[in-house]
């Protein structure tokens, strides 16, 4: 188990390499298909994965990834509005069959998945997004890991009892320190790329903090709703790891604050 676990983590960053690294059109259409994959995961648990809704859902964050390349809506309300008119009209077209917690599933797996996920690309796109980028990465997968290594060897007081048993005050803590530890070594590293004095080095991984502190939330989040519909993992896809939402559990709630934090610490360089 661990070798696969291990040889699939090892594919993931080679693939998140030559994806980030190419950026464009080749980012935008695979963190489009990777959304899609996630909501399809998502729509499953509320076993309406292959119904209209979630077509409706499927759509919606077609659109709005086409919009993000081509800008050719003119205002983003104008989708959400669209989302919410055609899906109310499928529920009350075809009701009974949907339950109004299944709609309400469609509409949060467009926001939760698509528009949250896509962070990564409009963070790669910005002035000195090529190297940005790599934060989102720093402040979930890094976080975890140096989280369960400090858990491993130091962890007594638990977070979440009920939610999470294994995971640890002190490994989050040493998540959160690492986090902005491996921040400033890569941010010194990189310092003239981005364009950056060394106290903006300092605060780039201030910012880090808060985003090692969102995976966090985002990964209780994904078991929560795990653990409200009694399913071990959202999918089998990735060997070892589970799903597209077991893995990106973490980088979907931290990519957009790191693109928000981020980019305005940069306007202000």
């Amino acid at each position: 188990m661990f070798k696969t676990r291990l040889l699939s983590g090892i594919g993931l960053v080679a693939a998140a390499l030559v994806l980030i690294i190419a950026g464009g059109e080749v980012l935008l259409a695979a963190t489009c298909i990777i959304s899609l994959i996630g909501m399809y995961e998502l729509y499953r648990v509320y076993q309406i994965e292959k119904t209209a809704a979630a077509g409706v859902g499927y759509l919606a964050a077609v659109l709005y990834y086409s919009d993000l390349y081509a800008s050719w809506i003119p205002d983003k309300m104008m989708l959400v509005l669209g989302l919410t008119a055609v899906l109310l009209s499928v529920y009350v077209l075809a009701y009974p069959k949907y339950h109004a917690s299944q709609v309400t599933a469609v509409f949060f797996g467009v926001f939760y998945v698509a528009v949250m996920l896509s962070g990564i690309y409009q963070l790669r796109e910005i002035e000195h997004g090529q190297y940005l980028v790599w934060l989102i990465f720093l402040c979930s997968w890094g976080c975890d890991t140096c989280a369960y290594c400090v858990g491993v060897l130091f962890g007594k007081h638990k977070m979440s009892p009920v939610l999470s048993p294994k995971k640890s005050v002190e490994g989050a803590i040493g998540g959160l320190v690492g986090t902005f530890l491996l921040t400033a070594l890569y941010g010194a590293l990189f310092r003239a790329q981005m364009g950056l004095t060394s106290a903006r080095v300092w605060l780039l991984a201030a910012v880090s903090v808060a985003g090692g502190m969102c995976s966090m939330i985002g990964d209780l989040a994904a078991s929560a709703i795990k653990r409200n519909y009694k399913i071990k993992d959202y999918g089998t896809l990735i060997p070892g790891h589970g799903g597209i939402l077991d893995r990106f559990d973490s980088v979907i709630f931290t990519a957009p604050v790191i693109y928000y934090l981020a980019a305005g610490l940069l306007k202000r360089v």
